[in-house]
C-alpha cells in the first residue's frame, strides 16, 4: 500500500509548507506548466474559421496529448524510483514529488483570507479576497454572498484540489495524480460553455466530470461525517445536490449547506449577467462570517481525517 501512504506524505507537505512563493517565483508549478501547453495548444488548434466537428477532434487530440503527456512522466518517474527503492523510502520519495500537485494550504489560505476581512466587517477587502477565487461580480456582494460565495469555493475545491488526486494517486500513484491534475487543469481553462470553448473543450469538460464523480460524492460525505451534524448534512445533500448545475459540485456544497444550516448556490451574476441557480438546502439561513469560520474549520478536520485513513491505508 505505498501509494496511499504517498499521498499521506504529499498532504503533509503541503499543509507544512505549501508550495513556496520562492519556488513559484524561479519555476512556477506544475499547474503552470500544464497551463502553459493547454494554452498553445488553445491558440493553435482552437481557431474560429474552423467548424464545430473540426475544433471538437482538435479538442479531443489536445485533451490526449496533455493528459498522455502528465500520465507518462508520472509513470516514467514512479518507475525510476521503484527501480532504485522500495516500501518506505518509495512512498516518501512519491510523496515529495506529488506534493505540488495537492492544495490543501492553498485553498485553507485563499478562503481564511475572505474570512479575516469579513469577520473583522471590512466588507471590502473580503470582496478583494473572493475575487480571487469566485469568477462573479464582487461589487455585487453583501456580506451573505461574499461568505456563500467563500463556502462553495471552499467545498468544490476541496473535492478537486485535493480529494480527488490524492483519491486517484492512491490508487495509481504518480501516473493517477499528474492524470488527473492534467485534467482537471484542461477544464478549468478550456471545458466552459462559451462560444470559443464549447466544441474545443467539450471532451476534456465531460472528462473531467467523469474522474470526479467518486471523489466529488466522497468529500460531501466526508463533509457530513466532520461536520458534527451528520444526518442533517446527508440529508440536504441526498435531496439537494442534484439541483446544481453541475454534477459533481453539488455534493460536497449541499453536504456543507446541511452541515452549518445555511443556503448556498442561488441566484448570482456573472459579467453583469443574471443567472438564476437554484438553492441548496433553500430553508437555511443566509451564510454570515461566523459560518464561514465554521467552515473552515470543516474543512481542516476533512482533511485531516483523509490524511489519517491515507496513512493508515500505507500500514496495512
Amino acid at each position: 500500500m505505498i501509494f496511499p501512504a504517498a499521498m499521506a506524505v504529499a498532504m503533509l507537505m503541503d499543509r507544512a509548507v505549501g508550495w513556496p512563493d520562492a519556488a513559484f517565483r524561479k519555476i512556477g508549478h506544475p499547474v503552470t506548466w500544464l497551463g502553459a501547453l493547454i494554452g498553445r495548444l488553445d491558440r493553435v488548434w482552437n481557431r474560429e474559421t474552423d467548424s464545430d466537428a473540426r475544433r471538437r477532434l482538435m479538442g479531443v487530440a489536445a485533451m490526449l496529448i496533455v493528459v498522455g503527456l502528465a500520465t507518462g512522466l508520472g509513470a516514467a518517474i514512479q518507475a525510476a524510483v521503484f527501480a532504485l527503492v522500495g516500501g518506505w523510502a518509495a512512498a516518501l520519495i512519491l510523496g515529495v514529488i506529488a506534493w505540488p500537485l495537492v492544495a490543501w494550504k492553498s485553498l485553507r489560505d485563499h478562503v481564511a483570507a475572505v474570512a479575516e476581512p469579513l469577520a473583522a466587517g471590512d466588507l471590502a477587502g473580503a470582496r478583494r479576497a473572493v475575487s480571487m477565487i469566485v469568477g462573479r461580480d464582487p461589487a455585487r456582494l453583501d456580506e451573505a454572498a461574499v461568505a456563500r460565495a467563500a463556502l462553495e469555493s471552499l467545498s468544490e475545491n476541496a473535492a478537486d484540489g485535493i480529494v480527488a488526486p490524492v483519491f486517484w494517486g492512491a490508487i495509481f500513484g504518480l501516473p493517477g495524480i499528474a492524470g488527473y491534475k492534467a485534467i482537471n487543469t484542461l477544464d478549468s481553462m478550456i471545458g466552459h460553455r462559451s462560444a470559443r470553448h464549447e466544441a474545443f473543450g467539450w471532451a476534456s469538460a465531460r472528462l473531467d466530470d467523469l474522474v470526479n464523480l467518486i471523489p466529488a460524492r466522497l468529500t460531501g460525505l466526508l463533509i457530513a461525517l466532520a461536520s458534527g451534524r451528520p444526518w442533517a448534512a446527508l440529508r440536504v445533500m441526498i435531496r439537494d445536490a442534484r439541483r446544481h448545475r453541475s454534477p459533481n459540485a453539488g455534493w460536497p456544497e449541499a453536504a456543507m449547506a446541511g452541515a452549518l444550516g445555511v443556503r448556498l448556490s442561488g441566484p448570482r451574476s456573472y459579467g453583469g449577467e443574471p443567472t438564476a441557480e437554484p438553492w441548496l438546502n433553500g430553508e437555511g439561513q443566509d451564510p454570515q462570517a461566523a459560518d464561514l469560520a465554521r467552515g473552515l474549520r470543516i474543512y481542516e478536520r476533512v482533511m485531516a481525517a483523509l490524511c489519517l485513513k491515507l496513512a493508515l491505508l500505507g500500514l496495512i
